[in-house]
């Protein structure tokens, strides 16, 4: 009877947890004119220059005719409760895979200690450099299709940098979270940010690789449990 009681409470507690819990949506853009990606050549490595023979965009900026921006990570900076517990980070792998003599994708979101699961899809060699300001480097090589390595991050980090030493044109960025309200841009520019618990505010950073980073604020209501926050970036 008390394991029952107690059950009935926690349930409780949670489905109040849950009915306060918020969410932020948002679009990120580049405002003006929208920068032309240049053109990156491959014909240093005849496996990348018979994929694409005319070049293709490089991935610094990649952005939609009406300016939505893509691999933005857009993460909750501060404004936690100072007792709120983080839930436990996912226990599955992230993938990232090296396919096209490109890392897939360009931009990619993991929490401390997630493991990340780096493929190569290409017929050529290339290797993984890691370079953070708060994370041990690596540099590992990958000899062909099927080769496969597992790493993770220890420390928050926005962002490590990935790249290739062969193929120079090959970057990513991983953003390295300790908790799990952060997002990463798709195409459309949106993201979604849910699951917030109560506070009395937030503060929120769209971070960009070549662009920098935006902060905003938000106010919090006890009333309102949707919120939205948009991002404006200026090209260089």
């Amino acid at each position: 009877m008390r394991a029952a009681r107690l059950a009935i409470a926690m349930s409780m507690v949670l489905g109040c947890a849950s009915a306060r819990a918020a969410t932020i949506t948002g679009h990120v853009r580049i405002a003006g004119s929208i920068p032309k990606p240049p053109t990156i050549t491959m014909t240093a490595d005849p496996t990348c220059d018979h994929l694409f023979p005319h070049g293709r965009p490089a991935e610094n900026i990649v952005a939609g005719a009406d300016g939505s921006l893509a691999n933005v990570f857009v993460y909750v900076k501060s404004g936690f409760p100072k007792k709120f517990v983080f839930p436990a980070g996912p226990a599955g792998e992230a993938r990232l895979d090296q396919k096209g003599c490109a890392f897939v994708p360009h931009a990619i979101g993991v929490r401390v200690g997630q493991e990340i699961s780096i493929h190569s899809s290409d017929e050529t060699l290339h290797n993984v450099d890691a370079r953070g300001a708060l994370n041990a480097p690596f540099n590992e090589a990958m000899v062909g299709a099927g080769s496969t390595l597992v790493k993770a991050f220890q420390h928050p980090e926005v962002a490590v940098k990935l790249k290739c030493d062969i193929h120079p044109w090959m970057t990513a960025y991983v953003g390295v979270f300790d908790h799990p309200f952060f997002a990463v841009t798709g195409p459309d520019g949106t993201f979604t940010i849910s699951g917030l618990p109560e506070s009395d505010g937030y503060t929120v950073e769209a971070w960009h690789e070549s662009l920098g980073t935006r902060t905003t604020k938000i106010a919090v209501d006890d009333d309102k449990k949707s919120y939205t926050a948009d991002f404006s970036f200026v090209g260089n």
